[in-house]
């Protein structure tokens, strides 16, 4: 897929890495796309993020204050879930307190990161060769530009087809970073066909 990217969706991609590798989280998540699709010089996403009414200070700020939010571990989806299958997802938990301690379900303090139940590993520690993985979302989005590309009828895809990906996804952290920061989505995606057809 990587060799039908153009030279602006390929600097989106080492932007994100180099965005992920700055806040120091060892993945690329669609946080860090949508930081990358940010940078002027990766052409017109840019542009039409910031008249859409996001910048990146504001985009780096609401990304580093919701990842610094403690998360549940399960939510209630995930017990509703449990419970059609007759786990009581309390009653689990509760059991494990009582024999692992208090502690084995805290929420990690910033900076670490569970890795299995109970064992830590320091955030931002790369693998030994520097690969930083894409999270599934950030996949998501990547497959989803490759998608838009195709349905638009492009041969290759640009940074505005990532950034299409990026809003089509929709779930991810760039996505409610874009949603609180006021954007509307079906008016930035038809700004972005738009812009998209007058590069053709």
């Amino acid at each position: 897929m990587f060799e039908r990217f153009t030279e602006q969706a390929r600097s989106v991609v080492v932007g994100a890495q180099e965005q992920a590798r700055a806040m120091r989280h060892p993945y690329i998540g669609t946080e860090h796309l949508l930081l990358a699709l940010l940078d002027p010089a990766v052409g017109a996403p840019a542009s039409l993020l910031r008249e859409a009414g996001l910048d990146t200070a504001t985009a780096r700020a609401a990304v580093q204050r919701h990842l610094a939010l403690p998360r549940p571990a399960f939510t209630h989806e995930d017990a509703e879930a449990l419970r059609t299958i007759g786990i009581d997802l309390q009653a689990v938990l509760s059991r494990l307190e009582e024999t692992l301690g208090s502690e084995a379900l805290a929420v990690p303090s910033a900076g670490v990161r569970r890795r299995g139940l109970l064992r830590r590993r320091a955030r931002g520690v790369a693998r030994p060769n520097g690969h930083l993985p894409f999270s599934g979302r950030a996949k998501k989005v990547l497959g989803l530009a490759l998608r838009e590309a195709v349905a638009l009828r492009h041969e290759h895809i640009s940074s505005e087809h990532v950034l299409l990906g990026l809003i089509r996804e929709g779930d991810g952290l760039a996505a409610i970073v874009l949603t609180e920061a006021g954007v509307d989505l079906d008016a930035l995606r038809l700004a972005t066909v738009h812009a998209l057809d007058e590069a053709a």
